[in-house]
């Protein structure tokens, strides 16, 4: 084992910092040879399948062209579920698994409606049918590939999750129900924000899920904004991940769309990242 972990070290070395290696070493020899952290160490000295050495080497030739670790893996972890992902979805990050547990937070009438905008793999809608088992959850994207890729996560997690295909900007072309949350974690970084992204994400993610024009960056906000207002029930609550730079525009905006009990919440790092409000 100690020879593929130097060969892993060795080859990304140069290319990533120390902590991220070792996290890349973990996930690929619990990929390829089902080895759990716990085996990993106390097996650490002993030899390793050599037939399996050129998956290892495939995982790695993929880490050095910037490819998400996620996306050569095809999974990841969110919120206590594994999910399937890839290029058609955005990687989970931790800012949205905190946006889930804010929403937590809260007691829910049994059997709540919870409507999940822009859902792409599916994460934030599981995570809350996970951890409100009596809600009815929906969740709309615009893309078919993101949708499929939901509904195999669903399957994959036996959580009943229903997933359409709607492109929120045209919202008003069809029939709604009314719901009791809404969730919304929309395209928002700025294009002129591109050169502070990491080149894995802008090489590899989908751009439609990740940006949006300078001149008007809440277009999906303002939108889901209006869409709340004409489809949660009353007191019903809107939540959004948002753009850590336009946490004071946003405030204004479910100001302006005369929405109640508006609370700003940073993530763990400090950053402007989540807002809700109620109608």
């Amino acid at each position: 084992m100690q020879t593929t972990i130097q060969y892993i070290e060795n080859e990304l070395m140069p290319l990533y910092p120390a902590s991220e290696i070792s996290s890349f070493i973990r996930l690929i020899l619990e990929k390829v040879y089902g080895l759990s952290y716990t085996e990993q160490v106390i097996l650490k000295h002993e030899k390793l399948d050599g037939n399996k050495f050129k998956d290892v080497a495939g995982i790695v030739a993929r880490l050095k062209q910037f490819e998400p670790i996620q996306y050569i893996l095809g999974e990841t972890e969110f919120y206590d579920l594994a999910l399937k992902v890839n290029p058609a979805v955005l990687i989970p990050r931790p800012e949205t698994e905190e946006l889930v547990a804010w929403m937590l937070e809260t007691e829910w009438e049994p059997g709540a409606r919870v409507l999940d905008i822009g859902t792409g793999s599916g994460c934030i809608a599981l995570a809350l049918k996970s951890g409100l088992p009596s809600a009815q959850v929906f969740g709309v994207d615009v893309s078919a590939p993101a949708l499929e890729t939901a509904g195999e996560n669903a399957a994959l997690n036996q959580l009943e999750v229903q997933f359409v295909q709607q492109n929120i900007l045209d919202w008003k072309a069809t029939e709604w129900e009314k719901f009791d949350l809404i969730v919304s974690n929309p395209p928002y970084v700025r294009e002129s924000e591109k050169q502070l992204m990491e080149a894995n994400v802008l090489k590899h993610e989908p751009t439609g899920a990740l940006f949006v024009s300078d001149e008007d960056p809440l277009i999906f906000y303002r939108t889901i904004a209006e869409f709340a207002q004409a489809n949660l029930n009353q007191n019903g609550s809107l939540f959004f991940e948002i753009n850590e730079y336009l946490g004071k525009e946003m405030k204004a905006l479910l100001e302006g769309f005369g929405f109640k009990s508006i609370e700003l919440r940073k993530d763990l790092q400090g950053r402007d990242r989540m807002i809700c409000g109620s109608k």
